[in-house]
C-alpha cells in the first residue's frame, strides 16, 4: 500500500465530506476543488490515470466555475475530457473501465458548470458518484472508494432533509 497516496485520499475524503454539507454552491465548489486536487494526486500515485485526469480537471473546473460559467468553458472542459479519453483508449490502449471514469467526469462537468441549485446538483451527482465508486473499486482505491461512499451518503442525507 502506498501510504502517501492513501494520505492524499484521506485528505480528499475529509474535505469533500465538509464540501457536500455546504448550502451554497460556490462554497461547495471551493472546498470540493481542494478535495479533488488531493484525490487526483491519490489516483495518479495509484497509476489510475483516468481518475487522476478526471479529478484534476474537476478541481480546475470547480475553481473556474465559482466565478465564470459559460458555454465556452463548458465545451472546453468537455473537449479536454474527450481528448484524454481518446488518448487513453486509442494511444495507451487502457481498459474499457476508463469509460466509466470519464462518464462520471463529464456528468460532474456539466453539473458543476450548468446547475446552480444545490438540491438539483445533488440529484445529478448521485449518478456521477455511483460511477466514480465503480471505477474506484475497479482500480483498488481504498480512499477513492471511501470518497465516493462518503459522498453518496452525504448527498442522500442532504436530499432527504426538507
Amino acid at each position: 500500500m502506498n501510504i502517501v497516496a492513501e494520505a492524499f485520499g484521506a485528505i480528499a475524503v475529509v474535505l469533500n465530506f465538509i464540501g457536500y454539507r455546504q448550502t451554497n454552491v460556490d462554497k461547495y465548489l471551493l472546498i470540493s476543488a481542494f478535495a479533488l486536487a488531493a484525490l487526483s494526486a491519490h489516483f495518479f500515485m495509484l497509476d489510475a490515470m483516468a481518475a487522476g485526469v478526471g479529478t484534476l480537471l474537476a478541481s480546475v473546473r470547480n475553481f473556474i466555475a465559482i466565478k465564470h460559467r459559460s458555454n465556452v468553458i463548458l465545451f472546453l472542459f468537455i473537449a479536454i475530457n474527450m481528448g484524454f479519453l481518446a488518448y487513453e483508449w486509442f494511444v495507451l490502449n487502457h481498459n474499457w473501465i476508463i469509460f466509466v471514469a470519464y462518464t462520471s467526469s463529464l456528468i460532474f462537468t456539466v453539473g458543476s458548470l450548468v446547475i446552480r441549485n444545490t438540491h438539483t446538483i445533488r440529484k445529478v451527482f448521485l449518478v456521477a458518484e455511483t460511477l466514480g465508486l465503480i471505477y474506484a473499486i475497479s482500480v483498488g482505491s481504498i480512499f477513492g472508494t471511501m470518497f465516493n461512499v462518503s459522498n453518496l451518503i452525504s448527498i442522500v442525507s442532504k436530499l432527504r432533509k426538507p
